[in-house]
Formats: structure tokens, C-alpha cells, sequence
């Protein structure tokens, strides 16, 4: 019998990627997403475009009890894969309201359906990096004091709790990953490092003068969206739940982003950057580096991408992608 998975946020790039390969493990996928996603198909469902025939998606909201009990109850999924989140750490400086609502609500609402109508599911939460915040301790591991710097990591803590809360308190099984920053050309352009990739080939292709980017010297641990969803299925192989940190263990700056996707063109990028004050974060959370020993010993994970693999590789697919598009 195919293991079922039910994946939330299978629309953004680490769903897409998860539900490529579980697909390869031959599992049943499934996937919730917003109703106005299956009225614009081209611009909502693009990242899974390959793949629609093959899996099944269902119209729901994370904020809404009742329809995550139906799915629930229809799919009777072995895995459930909760990455659905507002994500964009920015955005939840502008409305923190409807970032804490939806991602806190999200995560107490699955969790109490899988307790109430399919206890023997496997439960996966998308923790952040952004939970750390000021950092108490470098790099971070699993037993870092969490300091959250914005409504996006404050709403991850409190999923993260909520998460372990139900695995001591109701014996689910219920496993956080902490994962560091993950990148692929299947980014939102909201995200800086996809800024950085699209801007690149824009310039390169002389469609555009300049870059505006806000503080290019905070460092975060980068890896490859691939590589980490990998993480994530792992960790609902295991005998017994647990919270993982899934990072590269290595560092670098927005600037080096900058410098080695403009060097891939035979740029220089200083010549392309301008400053704008106004896209500095109200609280900066300025060094973030993972400590991923334990998902080495327990789950045998180690990041497989290159750091600058993987910015060849959005800059090359950007590349391609503007020359199809023209955007």
C-alpha cells in the first residue's frame, strides 16, 4: 500500500519540491490550497505545473477548522507535512494581525484535528532560523534560547510549542524542523536572494540599471530547497519524533550573495547596488548559522548543494527565465 502525505503550502517552493519527491517514493500526495489558487492556475500553480496530474489538491483554508477536519477525514493521510505559513519575514512588520492569526490558528487547528480524527498521522512542522532572532548562542542548535525579532518568528515559536506540546501531551507523533535559510529558483521575488538572482538577469540582459537592496551585511546560513525537504521526510522515518535544526553550517552575507550572482555574469556588483534605507527592518536579525550535528548523527542529513551551486543555479534559471518571459 503508497503512504499517503498531505502537504499545506504545496503551492510555495519547499512544497513543490516535497511533493516531487514523495511522488519518486512513490507516495499519494495531496495537497490543501486556497480556493482563488485553483481560479488562477497559471500564476498560483506554476511550481507544480509538471506535476498537477499526479497529485491531488484540495480547497481549504488554514483558517478555517472545519474544512481541515474534512480533508482530514477524507485523505486519512500517514504524513502530514504542515509548510503552509505566511513566510515573508518582511510582510509581517506591515500586517503582524493576519501573520500570527494565520500561522498560529493554522498549526493549533491541525494539530487538534489530527488529535481528534487521525491520531496515528505523522505530523511535520516548518519551523524557521527566524526563531532564534538575537541570537543567544553560534551558531544555533536545537537547544538555542529561541529570541524572535519579528511576528513571523514569534508565530514559529509559539507552532513550535504548540507542536511539542501535543507530542508530550496527547503522544503524537509531532516533529519540528528548524530549518536555516533555503533558496532555489522556485523563490518568491519578494525574497532577497530571488531579487538578487532576477535582478542579475535583468541587468545582464539590459532590461534594468540597478539592484535596490537594504542590509547587505546580514549574514544567514543558506542552503538548497532540495536538500532540505529531503530533511524533512526523513525525519517522519523515525521511529520516534523529535526537532531537528537543518542548516549548512556555513555563513555568508547578503553582499556575497550579491558578489558571487553578479561574478556569474562577468559583473561587478558595486556598480549595480544602491542602498534603501527604508527596506531595513524595524528589529534586524543580523547573523544566523546552524549547528545541524544532531540531524547528522540521527537522521545521517548533510546538505548535498553548494552554496554557490546554488546560486548558479538561480541566477542561470532567471536567466532563462527572462529571456521567456520578458519580465
Amino acid at each position: 500500500m503508497a503512504k499517503i502525505a498531505l502537504i499545506t503550502g504545496i503551492t510555495g517552493q519547499d512544497g513543490s519540491y516535497l511533493a516531487e519527491f514523495l511522488l519518486k517514493k512513490r507516495y499519494k500526495v495531496h495537497g490543501i490550497i486556497r480556493r482563488v489558487a485553483l481560479e488562477d492556475k497559471t500564476h498560483r500553480l506554476w511550481r507544480l505545473r509538471k506535476i498537477l496530474k499526479k497529485i491531488t489538491l484540495h480547497a481549504a483554508s488554514l483558517e478555517s477548522y472545519a474544512s481541515l477536519v474534512k480533508i482530514i477525514q477524507r485523505v486519512k493521510p500517514n504524513e502530514i507535512y504542515h509548510l503552509g505559513a505566511q513566510s515573508y519575514v518582511d510582510y509581517s512588520f506591515k500586517d503582524e494581525f493576519s501573520t500570527l492569526n494565520t500561522n498560529i490558528n493554522g498549526t493549533h487547528y491541525l494539530l487538534s484535528a489530527i488529535k481528534d480524527f487521525s491520531p496515528k498521522s505523522k505530523f511535520y512542522f516548518a519551523g524557521s532560523s527566524e526563531m532564534f532572532g538575537k541570537v543567544k548562542k553560534v551558531p544555533q542548535n536545537e537547544n538555542t534560547p529561541f529570541y524572535p525579532r519579528s511576528a513571523y518568528g514569534i508565530s514559529k515559536v509559539t507552532g513550535h510549542d504548540l507542536t511539542r506540546n501535543y507530542r508530550e501531551a496527547y503522544n503524537l507523533y509531532c516533529c519540528t524542523g528548524i530549518l536555516f535559510n533555503h533558496e532555489s529558483p522556485r523563490r518568491g521575488f519578494e525574497f532577497v536572494t530571488r531579487k538578487i538572482s532576477h535582478s542579475v538577469a535583468r541587468i545582464k540582459l539590459g532590461l534594468q540599471r540597478k539592484v535596490i537592496l537594504g542590509n547587505l551585511e546580514a549574514k544567514r546560513d543558506w542552503g538548497h530547497a532540495k536538500d532540505y525537504v529531503e530533511a524533512m521526510w526523513m525525519m517522519l522515518q523515525k521511529k520516534k519524533p523529535d526537532d531537528f535544526v537543518i542548516a549548512t553550517g556555513k555563513q555568508h552575507s547578503v553582499r556575497d550573495f550579491a558578489k558571487l550572482a553578479f561574478s556569474m555574469v562577468g559583473l561587478n556588483y558595486k556598480k549595480y547596488i544602491e542602498i534603501d534605507k527604508n527596506l531595513l527592518r524595524p528589529a534586524e536579525v543580523q547573523t544566523l548559522l546552524g549547528d545541524y550535528s544532531k540531524a547528522k548523527r540521527v537522521l545521517k542529513w548533510k546538505p548535498k548543494i553548494l552554496f554557490k551551486n546554488l546560486v548558479r543555479d538561480m541566477v542561470e534559471s532567471d536567466i532563462k527565465f527572462v529571456k521567456r518571459s520578458g519580465y
